[in-house]
């Protein structure tokens, strides 16, 4: 029988958990024994046109490595930001993709990736289906972001989430220390989906209420409603704490650093928002002449293995071994996922979805998970992401830092 080989690829922004859905596809097709070839695309899709790949069996050839790996952040195999056109726009480029597949005799493509990935799978599927190709193309979804569709939530979401909960726990801490009325913003990452930043809420305790406010961009943001919020703390509190989506938008559906010096574009046209937090602190200042201050979470959240949490990790290496079982049915343009049974106790199944349900959607939080008052979360969305974030990641430590999988490959 002939053997089968599959390519890997890596794209858009990096996770705790990309790398572990990597491991369980590698550890999935060695214990097949199917495939004869496990390929890498060195900076996803572009780095392959580019004829840049590896040779991942050679690599990881112990259990040892592909745990490794499992518990490394980022991308192993590195990432681009490239908007692949469709077949009718340039042929050109998916013949000479298609030549390097066929060069390598992949029967099998693995793309690890958010909502413009899966775009990608879904286009390398249409062509493929054009010229009947047998090469199956499957995606499996990672985003901190949580927004894609067909799937209950993303790979490397519960363990940014549970870096935001850590941190907000850790900014109440700081913010009670001094008998000082204090407002602290948090600016948590969210274009359009405020999934994360809902996620602060898990930083409640038995101790502590806060965040005593939650601004997401599902719902409209209004300035003077803000500076009323805050009042009403004041009543309570000296110490408020405030997390917000960096997405928030106005009721004429502008975001709030829309007008920043600092907007700029990524290579897909979504605005790379920087500021918002800065903007409310000045705005706060301005009107209770307190003191303020605001702090930018940014890429921080994406990568904090050592406080990834051990159900998004273990969820991502099986997803990633499913996607190989999916290829495997002779199933193509599908999209894993999850399926949550329950909440307590948590139980998921993992399903697969048409591409086309996909791609270019986005999975916003339903306005009746947030409040009345736009300005916090229902216990239906606390329910929804308390199971996530459970479970730690036991991590090896080498002079006092964490020892991941090398990666100075990626460093030419």
């Amino acid at each position: 029988m002939k053997k089968r080989n599959c390519i890997i690829g890596q794209s858009g922004g990096p996770t705790i958990a990309i790398n572990a859905s990597l491991a369980g596809i590698i550890h999935k097709a060695k214990s097949t024994a199917e495939y004869e070839n496990v390929y890498g695309m060195i900076n996803g899709i572009k780095g392959l046109l580019e004829g840049r790949y590896m040779d991942l069996l050679k690599e990881f050839d112990t259990g040892e490595k592909i745990n490794a790996l499992k518990q490394t952040p980022a991308m192993y195999l590195g990432s681009c930001r490239f908007k692949l056109p469709t077949y009718k726009e340039n042929e050109e480029t998916y013949v000479k993709l298609f030549e390097i597949l066929g060069k390598l005799e992949i029967t099998d493509f693995f793309y690890i990736g958010g909502n413009d990935s899966m775009d990608t799978v879904m286009k390398l599927d249409d062509y493929a289906q054009s010229i009947n190709s047998p090469i199956k193309f499957i995606g499996i979804p990672k985003t901190i972001d949580n927004d894609l569709m067909g799937t209950d939530h993303t790979p490397g979401f519960g363990s940014a989430a549970k870096y935001v909960a850590s941190s907000i726990l850790e900014v109440v801490h700081d913010s009670l220390i001094y008998q000082l009325q204090s407002v602290t913003i948090i600016e948590i990452m969210g274009r359009n989906a405020g999934w994360l930043t809902a996620a602060a809420a898990l930083a409640r305790n038995e101790y502590n209420d806060a965040p005593d406010l939650i601004y997401l961009p599902e719902v409209v943001f209004d300035k003077d409603k803000f500076l009323d919020d805050i009042r009403e703390v004041f009543k309570r509190k000296r110490c408020v704490v405030i997390a917000v989506s960096e997405g928030i938008k106005d009721k004429d559906g502008h975001f709030l650093d829309d007008n920043s010096k600092y907007a700029k574009k990524d290579a897909f046209g979504h605005v790379l928002h920087s500021g918002t937090g800065k903007m409310l602190e000045s705005l706060v200042f301005k009107e209770f002449q307190c003191k303020v201050r605001s702090i930018e979470l940014n890429v921080l959240q994406r990568c904090a293995m050592h406080i990834g949490s051990k159900t998004d990790l273990n969820e991502s290496f099986v997803i990633g071994q499913k996607a190989v079982e999916t290829a495997m049915t002779k199933k193509s343009g599908q999209v894993m996922g999850f399926k949550r049974i329950s909440n307590n106790p948590y139980v998921i199944d993992y399903i697969s979805t048409d591409v086309r349900e996909v791609a270019n959607l986005e999975q916003k939080i339903p306005t009746e998970w947030i409040n009345d008052d736009h300005n916090g979360i229902t216990k239906e969305l606390y329910d929804y992401l308390f199971p996530l974030i459970q479970g730690e990641v036991h991590i090896t430590y080498k002079n006092g830092i964490p020892a991941y999988y090398s990666c100075k490959h990626l460093n030419h």
